[in-house]
């Protein structure tokens, strides 16, 4: 049995605990942000990442972890603002709580499938790729929102949003396994 699903678990664990604890610092503020807000948030985290990468050295005392956490926090905000746009009232924290664990559900089920099929290639690939492939995914996910939601033989937003989130995911596990960067 591979180790992926329980190390999926801890990971989400950690981005989960941090969404709930910043939404009870600043509440449900992001539900204002458009979907392409949020795009160009993930965009900024994913773009700093691969600068570090680049340029070995940050200015900022906080390295990629928290980046890669915010990613995954962005990209699950993004998802229920496609699912339940903005119209005034907020909806409820308890209720945001329910829709991150949904989600989470649908990511990891993705992930497991996926899984299966590809053999976890992705433990394999240099974390480098993994926050190139954030980005490929980003280009895309601006593509389609600039094409007003609209696609003609490619994946929606929704499954942008989700490989998104197992990317950051499988970053954060090979980090965690102090695999070379």
């Amino acid at each position: 049995m591979t180790k992926t699903p329980q190390q999926f678990d801890d990971v989400v664990n950690i981005c989960r605990n941090l969404f709930i604890s910043k939404m009870k610092d600043y509440g449900t503020s992001w539900r204002i942000l458009r979907p392409t807000s949020l795009t160009d948030q993930i965009f900024i985290k994913a773009n700093r990442i691969r600068n570090l990468e680049i340029k070995k050295v940050n200015k900022i005392d906080e390295g990629v972890e928290p980046e890669y956490i915010g990613i995954i926090n962005y990209s699950i905000m993004a998802i229920i603002q496609l699912e339940y746009p903005f119209d005034g009232p907020t909806l409820q924290e308890e209720y945001i709580s329910e829709l991150y664990d949904k989600l989470i559900v649908d990511v990891r089920k993705l992930m497991l499938n996926k899984n299966h099929d590809y053999g976890e290639a992705w433990r394999e690939m240099r974390i480098s790729s993994l926050t190139d492939m954030i980005l490929q995914k980003l280009c895309r996910v601006k593509q389609i929102e600039d094409n007003d939601g609209n696609v003609n033989f490619s994946e929606g937003l929704l499954a942008n949003f989700q490989d998104i989130i197992n990317y950051a995911i499988f970053a954060l596990i090979r980090i965690s396994e102090n695999e070379p960067k």
